[in-house]
């Protein structure tokens, strides 16, 4: 039997590079704590740590790089694919929702945005049930009231 190479994903090698960017990122970073004086200085966890990672991405890096290219034509039709793939509409609109969410607290309370947030948010995913929505949230925010109000004495605004 004839073992066929594996496909690149769409942004799959972009992925890699950053990655290995980030982890040398990490690894300047923790050289420039104490640099490496010794095994017991305080930079020598994270260069230890960091040496892993660039590593891991390094190995990551040559494993996409060994890879057939993607399907993609050109980079219009990769950024195409790539968002198709990613950022499917239930993710965009749960991003929204949470947006939202974060920026309503400022002028709502933090409860009725919870309460909303957690309505909506369950309407939308689990396709429309309204009565489970409500109860679902309603339980939630009690919850979460009764939680911070009783057990830890902070008062939410």
């Amino acid at each position: 039997m004839q073992k066929h190479p594996e496909k690149l994903l769409v942004g799959e090698l972009s992925f890699a590079w950053l990655l290995l960017a980030l982890a040398g990122g990490v690894a300047v970073l923790a050289y420039r704590i104490a640099g490496f004086s010794g095994i017991s200085s305080p930079g020598a966890f994270p260069l230890g740590i960091s040496a892993i990672l660039l590593l891991s991405a390094g190995c990551i890096l040559v494993g996409a790089l060994r890879k057939q290219s993607a399907d993609a034509c050109d980079w219009l039709d990769a950024t195409r694919q790539f968002c198709r793939q990613h950022f499917p509409r239930r993710i965009l609109v749960f991003i929204a929702l949470a947006v939202t969410y974060l920026a309503s607290i400022q002028w709502a309370s933090f409860y009725v945005s919870t309460f909303v947030f957690l309505l909506l948010s369950v309407l939308y995913l689990r396709g429309g049930r309204p009565l489970i929505a409500l109860l679902t949230s309603a339980l939630s925010v009690g919850l979460i009231y009764l939680l911070f109000s009783l057990a830890f004495s902070v008062y939410l605004p």
